[in-house]
């Protein structure tokens, strides 16, 4: 192997600067600190799943600033990486910025490299170099600049370090001319592809190798003759059958001595490195053994946070005083000056729009959800969540799929539907599909969560040791049956775990903040639609003729109050709705210690809301989504019925 320098001419112009880069390097700090737009910081792979665009000042212009998936490689292995390829591909971009963790220079690298191979114009952002000297890890900017003919600059994104520096660079960004020479059987086939692709295409080297490494949709967008297509294919089964080992593996480990060869001159490690407090922390948290005591002690951090401040004292203060005493009876005598009964009942009647709905999701919801956030917020800072996939790996093996899944699973206790979303970090479509059913089934976003840890507190501990028993186990042996029934493979467990960090308090703020103006945009306005549906069905009689339908199911089957066929009603639109409906039975006494399991277990294993199915039928498709919905509310009310009728046949009761 060897390395020979290459040129390319870009002229001014307004196009985007791509930013590309490992998982847990710190890009949407660096995205956030370019733009001043929030993104999620957190130290997991999978938040940006999506492009997401922003836009910053440049020498007096907006600049747009595309932020792509974190990767590890630019062969298309996930829909993540087909993403950050298409848009290398696709694009024509002012410069690619890519951002690369300090203490990994290594890793790095080898992405650095197969983004030289596109000859578009580079800047990269060693970033983390904070936590690199902690390590006593040097890294020499300037001789790496050298050595790759291009702009490096030394940043600390969620301080601001460097940034400044960062923009300049970007002012004048150049390609690198650094190249990897392959062996001379992988070079000769890279030419002979070159030679067949339209001559106006950039990148042409990258698709080549691409293609060599059996990425079969390198294409992206882009139109190939027939006849060329052929000829590429011939040149890679001839190259490939020269080889003792997959094509993609040997010029993957030909970037990789290379990468080490350039780490070991530009980097310097000590030794006898000691091993931080952090680091053995970070460790100990994914040990066989002591990972579990962590997690207990994150669990029960959650429930006196979310379950006992957040649904107790704060839920307690605002419903009695904030509500009770002051903005109700101001609303109601404000309104008494109306002369329309009917407007009046809508504001502040049984199902008004002042006294049920912002009572329901200001009162009782926010102050969980809040809490909650911050909860999450400081559990997604400190490099907790990834450690959580290690130590459900084995759990969810036995549901035929990897610890990665738990990372969409605890995104949808915050968003179902962005949780849906981001099934796509999963590898395969089994996994995919698999995990959306899981999400649909059993786990309760934000909203719905802190109301039930809401309406934990008022239970025993053998009450809520039955109800996470039942819906585990539900969960659990429908993700059994699942990965015996759907068709496909499942992928293998590969997950790079950040190091533990202090949480951020500025982090935590935004994060917060912004979660919590989601809910008042997205969620708010849902409750206040589900309070006019219920207002509408109790004035036109309808409410009465439902409640009489359901009752053989409601009162019957489940053994619940007649009145709960009204919250299971509204719970069809948004679940966190009907959830907060069962809350305010259970304590005003309209529910027994029973009844309140059975009803907990229901609507816990409702579809999210609609926001949720529309995507699943985006992600999925409309056979899927009728799938998904055909198992989850029969199965819903079938496990509710099982449950009563065990509960009568053996007399237990809470």
């Amino acid at each position: 192997m060897s390395c020979r320098s290459a040129a390319l001419e870009l002229s001014p112009g307004t196009r985007p600067i791509v930013l590309i880069g490992n998982p847990n390097v710190g890009k949407s700090a660096v995205f956030s600190a370019l733009t001043g737009r929030h993104v999620d910081i957190s130290n997991y792979p999978g938040t940006t799943v999506e492009l997401t665009r922003g836009r910053f000042r440049l020498n007096g212009h907006e600049v747009d600033l595309i932020d792509t998936p974190g990767i590890q490689s630019l062969l298309a292995r996930s829909d993540d990486e087909r993403v950050a390829r298409d848009v290398l591909l696709d694009e024509t971009p002012w410069a690619v910025l890519q951002v690369a963790d300090s203490k990994n220079l290594r890793r790095a690298l080898q992405l650095t490299f197969q983004l030289a191979e596109h000859e578009l114009p580079f800047v990269l952002a060693l970033n983390m170099t904070d936590e690199a000297s902690a390590a006593g890890i040097d890294v020499d900017a300037r001789r790496l600049a050298q050595i790759l003919g291009s702009e490096v600059v030394p940043t600390t994104a969620t301080r601001g370090e460097g940034v400044p520096a960062l923009q300049q660079r970007l002012l004048n960004p150049r390609p690198i001319s650094y190249r990897i020479r392959y062996d001379g059987t992988v070079e000769q086939a890279v030419a002979d592809i070159v030679a067949l692709l339209p001559e106006e295409w950039h990148g042409k080297r990258a698709l080549a190798l691409a293609l060599l490494s059996g990425d079969g949709e390198a294409y992206g967008r882009r139109q190939v003759g027939s006849d060329a297509r052929a000829a590429i294919e011939a040149i890679v089964a001839e190259t490939a059958a020269r080889y003792d080992q997959p094509l993609g593996y040997v010029i993957t480990q030909q970037r990789m001595r290379c990468a080490d060869c350039v780490a070991a001159e530009v980097s310097r490690v000590p030794e006898v490195r000691h091993i931080s407090f952090r680091e053995r922390l970070g460790y100990l948290m994914v040990d066989p053994l002591w990972g579990w005591p962590f997690l207990l002690v994150v669990l029960a951090g959650l429930y006196y946070v979310v379950g006992v401040f957040g649904a107790g004292t704060m839920v307690d203060w605002m419903e009695s005083v904030l509500f009770g005493e002051w903005i109700n009876p101001a609303v109601s005598r404000l309104v008494a000056f109306l002369p329309w009964e009917l407007l009046r009942d809508f504001l502040v009647g049984e199902y008004g729009l002042v006294t049920m709905a912002l009572t329901y999701g200001i009162a009782i919801v926010l102050p969980i959800v809040f809490t909650f956030f911050v909860a999450f917020s400081v559990l997604e800072d400190s490099g907790y969540l990834p450690r959580l996939a290690v130590m459900s790996n084995r759990a969810f093996q036995a549901m035929g799929l990897n610890g990665k899944a738990v990372l969409p699973m605890v995104l949808g206790l915050g968003c179902d539907t962005m949780a849906t979303l981001t099934t796509r970090i999963l590898e395969t479509r089994k996994e995919r599909v698999q995990v959306t059913l899981l999400l649909v089934l059993g786990v309760p976003c934000s909203a719905q969560l802190g109301v039930l840890m809401g309406m934990a507190a008022i239970l025993t501990g053998r009450a809520i040791a039955v109800w996470l028993g039942v819906v585990l186990a539900t969960l659990f042996a429908v993700g059994w049956l699942a990965a015996r029934l759907l068709p496909g493979k499942s992928s293998d467990f590969i997950l790079e775990l950040p190091p533990v960090r202090v949480p951020q308090l500025g982090n935590i703020v935004v994060k917060t903040l912004a979660r919590i103006e989601w809910y008042m945009k997205e969620v708010l306005p849902l409750f206040a639609l589900g309070s006019t549906i219920l207002f509408v069905l109790d004035r036109t009689g309808a409410l009465v003729a439902l409640q009489s339908l359901l009752a053989p199911l409601v009162t019957g089957f489940l053994g619940l109050p007649e009145e709960t066929a009204g919250v299971f009603l509204i719970g069809f639109l948004r679940r966190d709705f009907g959830a907060a409906g069962l809350f305010d039975m259970a304590r005003t006494g309209m529910l027994s210690a029973n009844q309140l399991v059975i009803s907990l277990v229901v609507i816990t294993l409702f579809v999210p809301c609609i926001a949720n199915l529309l995507m699943v039928i985006r992600e999925h498709g409309r056979r899927t989504a009728l799938a998904v919905i055909g198992t989850v509310f029969p199965l819903a009310f079938g496990i509710g019925g099982l449950l009563n009728l065990i509960f009568r046949l053996l007399g237990i009761s809470f």
